[in-house]
């Protein structure tokens, strides 16, 4: 009954948030929608049901009361487009009392030492290499999260994240963003079950902009126009998933998850395309053995494209990964993503890490 309503409530700011589609952009935030963690990313995003670590910050916040010690660390670094983007992650996890779970996670994704030319052409009009200065793009996210089982139904858990955005263009473009996300797991014998929303009020970020004198002069000579303060929104969307453990004989296992994305801000370039809702689903598999040694592959992002003869087609992204536990304390995930299609995408080598410290007594199973 709980999940019922707590779903009805997400169809609901959904369908309201179709009165803010006029004005919002279809990819606002989308450094928000990559992903953490190698593990995850391994599965192609098919992890809000899996999450139990750190990541769950990210992920689903009510799975951070799975995390079986009182302080777990996780880490996680790549770069994107033959290293020009940098990705960075690091998410600090902890436990307050017997039900009071706490995360404080960061994400920064950025382009560093970019030429700025804008004033190349000094004032007499002759071209000075001096006056080239460089400057950095980046996105960045601070997730404040908390998680606790719910008290009266049984193995269901409930989080939520705070999160402040802050996106800069240098020194003279920057934007501040306030967004909300909820979340609940819900454990059936060997299933596992997730429902998330994210900017379930909607994410703002304000722009403003601040332009010398030189610079507003290249825009009026150039024919373009001088941005203003403005006001970019995040529509909600929903993340439903599944999750279910499978064992044969002793030592090896199988996890299937299954995820599937609903955005509320129109057609999409994705399986199931509609406006205002579209659905972008994700399948992962995690083999195991002995809780040591992971493989894990997924498949998503379908996206479908136009061939040279003007034929449609269509495809979705293989990712694949490996995860070592290296005794209870320290575990390294490794993923290969973007190996869909190598004529529109790089091969991309994620590495992450999680540490655990102050190690309680496990209350489930490791997963």
């Amino acid at each position: 009954m709980v999940l019922r309503r707590f779903l009805l409530m997400l169809c609901l700011l959904g369908l309201l948030a179709g009165n803010l589609r006029a004005q919002a952009p279809k990819y606002s935030n989308e450094f928000l929608s990559i992903g953490v963690g190698a593990r995850a990313l391994g599965l192609s995003n098919a992890f809000t049901a899996l999450a139990n670590d750190a990541t769950a910050g990210y992920w689903n916040p009510a799975g951070l009361t799975r995390i079986q010690s009182n302080l777990q660390l996780s880490l996680m670094h790549t770069q994107y487009f033959a290293g020009i983007a940098r990705y960075d992650y690091g998410s600090l996890a902890f436990r307050s009392g017997d039900n009071n779970h706490f995360a404080l996670s960061y994400i920064r994704f950025g382009v560093d030492d970019i030429p700025d030319t804008s004033e190349l052409i000094d004032p007499e009009g002759n071209i000075n290499y001096d006056r080239i200065r460089s400057f950095s793009a980046s996105d960045n996210a601070v997730f404040f999260s908390y998680a606790r089982l719910f008290p009266s139904v049984e193995n269901l858990r409930i989080g939520a994240n705070a999160k402040i955005i802050r996106r800069t263009a240098g020194s003279f473009a920057g934007a501040w963003g306030f967004g909300l996300d909820i979340g609940l797991q819900y454990q059936w014998k060997a299933w596992h079950f997730a429902a998330v929303g994210r900017d379930i009020t909607s994410t703002f970020n304000a722009w403003s902009y601040d332009f010398s004198e030189e610079m507003r002069e290249v825009f009026t000579l150039t024919g373009n126009e001088i941005p203003k303060s403005s006001l970019e929104v995040t529509l909600p969307r929903v993340v439903l998933g599944a999750a279910r453990q499978f064992y044969f004989r002793e030592d090896f296992g199988l996890q299937a998850s299954l995820d599937m994305v609903i955005t509320t801000d129109g057609r999409r370039n994705v399986l199931i395309k509609g406006d205002p809702f579209s659905l972008d689903p994700s399948l992962g598999l995690e083999f195991s053995y002995k809780n040591l040694v992971f493989l894990r592959t997924g498949l998503g992002s379908y996206q479908r494209y136009t061939h040279e003869d003007e034929s449609y087609g269509g495809g979705m992204q293989l990712n694949m990964g490996l995860g070592i536990n290296l005794g209870e304390r320290l575990s390294i995930d490794y993923a290969l993503t973007d190996v869909g299609d190598q004529s529109v995408a790089l091969y991309s080598n994620i590495f992450s890490l999680r540490f655990n410290i102050d190690r309680r007594e496990r209350t489930e199973p490791q997963e």
